[in-house]
C-alpha cells in the first residue's frame, strides 16, 4: 500500500491535485475488507491499553463533504473498540447558550477524558467552514465585515490544539475527500433505499451547488491548520474500502506512537494483601 503521509504545514493545498479514486496500491477489494478488520482488531487491543493508561487521550477529526462516509468510517475501523473507552461528537447548529460562548467553547467540552479516544463527527471546523460558505446568513451583522476573522479563527484553533497536545491528547484529522460526481451516486442511491432515505435532507442538493466554493475552504483549512502536532490526512473516498483502509492504518499507527503503558501488578504483594 502507498504510505499517506500528512498535509505538510503552511505549505498551499490544491485538493484536484489529490485524486479522490486514488486506491493507494490497493487492488484486492476484498483482501483489504479482511486486513482491515484485523487493523481494527488492533485498535481495539490499543484502545483497551490506552484506558488501562489513563495518562493520555486521542482526539479524531473527521470532516468532509456530505456522503464522504463519516459515520460509515467509524463503524468499520472503531468496530472492536469497547464501548467504554470510545466517545463519538457530533456538532449541530449551535445551541442559543453555545451562541452566547466563543466558538470553541462547546468543542472543549467534548474532548475526551484520558484513556479514551474521542471521535469529531464534524468539529469545530465547521466555523471556519459552513459558517464561511454562508457566512452572510450564519455570521452576527457585526462580524459579517471582518476580513481578518477566519484567519483569527485558525490561530485560535491551532493554539486549541497545541494546548491539548501539550495536556496529553494526540489531535489526528481527516479530510475524507470525496469527487462531486461520487456524492451524487451517493445521494442518489440513498433517495432509492428507504433504510437510508432518512439521511437525505434538502439541504444535501442546496449545499452542492457550494461545492467550488467549499472546496476553496477546504484548501484554507489544510494549509493553515495542519501542523507537526495535529497533523491533517487527506483521504481518498470515493473508494468505501480505501478509504477505511487508510483510516484504520493511520489510526493504528497513531496508537502504537503514543506507546501506552498499562500499570504493572506487583502479584507478591497482590497476594499477600490477600492473605
Amino acid at each position: 500500500m502507498k504510505k499517506l503521509t500528512p498535509v505538510e504545514p503552511s505549505q498551499p493545498v490544491r485538493l484536484h491535485e489529490y485524486d479522490p479514486g486514488d486506491h493507494c496500491g490497493l487492488s484486492d477489494k476484498d483482501r483489504t475488507v479482511e486486513k482491515t478488520d484485523a487493523i481494527a482488531r488492533e485498535i481495539g487491543d490499543l484502545q483497551q491499553q490506552l484506558f488501562t493508561d489513563s495518562t493520555q487521550a486521542l482526539l479524531i477529526v473527521l470532516q468532509g463533504m456530505d456522503t464522504a462516509g463519516k459515520d460509515g468510517t467509524i463503524r468499520r475501523v472503531f468496530d472492536h473498540v469497547n464501548p467504554a473507552g470510545i466517545v463519538v461528537s457530533s456538532f449541530k447548529t449551535p445551541s442559543a447558550e453555545e451562541k452566547s460562548h466563543d466558538f470553541l467553547w462547546r468543542i472543549h467540552k467534548r474532548v475526551p477524558a484520558f484513556g479514551q479516544i474521542g471521535i469529531f463527527n464534524r468539529s469545530h471546523y465547521e466555523d471556519v467552514l459552513v459558517v464561511r460558505v454562508h457566512a452572510d446568513t450564519l455570521l452576527p451583522l457585526r462580524l459579517r465585515s471582518d476580513r481578518g476573522l477566519f484567519k483569527a479563527r485558525f490561530d485560535m484553533i491551532n493554539a486549541f490544539e497545541t494546548l491539548l497536545t501539550q495536556s496529553r491528547t494526540r489531535v489526528v484529522k481527516f479530510f475524507l475527500h470525496i469527487s462531486k460526481d461520487e456524492q451524487e451516486k451517493r445521494l442518489e442511491a440513498r433517495e432509492k433505499d428507504r433504510s437510508k432515505r432518512w439521511k437525505l435532507s434538502d439541504a444535501d442538493f442546496v449545499e452542492r451547488k457550494f461545492w467550488k466554493k467549499y472546496q476553496q475552504c477546504y484548501e484554507d483549512v489544510l494549509r493553515f491548520t495542519s501542523t507537526e502536532h495535529s497533523p491533517w490526512y487527506v483521504i481518498p473516498s470515493d473508494h468505501k474500502w480505501v478509504r477505511d483502509h487508510c483510516v484504520a492504518r493511520i489510526v493504528r499507527d497513531t496508537l502504537q506512537s503514543m506507546h501506552p503503558h498499562p500499570p504493572t501488578v506487583d502479584v507478591k504483594s497482590a497476594l499477600n494483601l490477600k492473605r
